[in-house]
């Protein structure tokens, strides 16, 4: 092909391809993800337990400003295992939780946007004996300090004893100085006072526990020697006087008088027991 010819079918191809209109690329829409949505699990404690819990005067506990975070509903306990297969909210009598509610009164008035912390309400006595024999290894003397004999019932069983805690604005547990459930020594209200002097205690610790036992005394609440998140709201006897035991999660309950506590088994507190846990 002669060289004029060559240039003449380039131009032509030139022109052709610029008189060609030029095709949009067509957007591709992504699909839409959808968010996926997780419902929450339905409460296995029924309207009908609810009921059956009711009817010896234990009533749940609906104050917006107190947290609740039952730790034997979960593995978050000491035993590593679930306690309460249905009892999934907090229950107490119905004075208890009218007085908690003013504890959380003055803490709101002392310290604005300070929150209750709840680990444990009231405690079916079934689950008692579970505590008490899972802590076999300890002798029945030292292990009463921990969880109350289920041959004498604790105070948790009636729902008049709380085990709490008090948190910051941001929702932050205050330091106590030991965790909840925590066996050692540091954890003993009444020995508070070696901690601080040893060290292992801080100043700031300890005045948290103070500020917990100010809140709660104020509506009589009362600690025991040997764990700072236990407050009972009466003592034993007043107890098996006023209302009945909670014996399984399964509502069932009756009149209780336990047998005269012998001194081998009970702490170092009035002859009333009322600081048993």
């Amino acid at each position: 092909m002669h060289r004029s010819g060559f240039y003449l079918l380039i131009c032509t191809l030139a022109l052709f391809s610029c008189g060609e209109k030029s095709v949009p690329k067509q957007k591709i829409e992504e699909p839409i993800k959808e968010e996926l949505v997780v419902q929450p699990e339905p409460s296995m404690f029924t309207d009908s337990l609810k009921t059956l819990y009711n009817s010896i005067g234990l009533v749940e506990v609906t104050d917006p400003r107190i947290i609740v975070d039952l730790r034997y509903t979960t593995e978050s306990n000491f035993m590593g295992m679930v306690l309460y297969d249905t009892l999934d909210c907090l229950m107490l009598q119905k004075e208890v939780s009218e007085r908690l509610s003013l504890c959380q009164d003055l803490l709101d008035s002392l310290h604005p946007g300070y929150r209750l912390k709840v680990f444990d309400g009231v405690r079916p006595l079934q689950v008692q004996r579970e505590m008490w024999e899972a802590l076999d290894s300890i002798p029945p003397l030292n292990r009463g300090k921990f969880v109350s004999n289920p041959i004498f019932g604790s105070v948790h069983n009636f729902g008049t004893a709380v085990d709490i805690t008090i948190c910051d604005s941001l929702g932050n547990e205050l330091d106590m100085g030991a965790g909840y459930d925590d066996f050692r020594p540091i954890a003993f209200p009444s020995k508070e006072a070696y901690f601080l002097k040893t060290g292992e205690l801080t100043k700031q610790q300890y005045e948290n526990r103070k500020l917990l036992r100010k809140i709660m005394r104020s509506q009589r609440f009362y600690n025991i020697p040997s764990e700072w998140w236990h407050f009972n709201a009466f003592s034993r006897l007043t107890c098996e006087a006023k209302f009945e035991i909670l014996l399984d999660e399964t509502g069932n309950h009756q009149w209780w008088v336990s047998p005269k506590i012998p001194k081998s088994d009970s702490l170092e507190t009035p002859s009333d027991s009322l600081l048993q846990p």
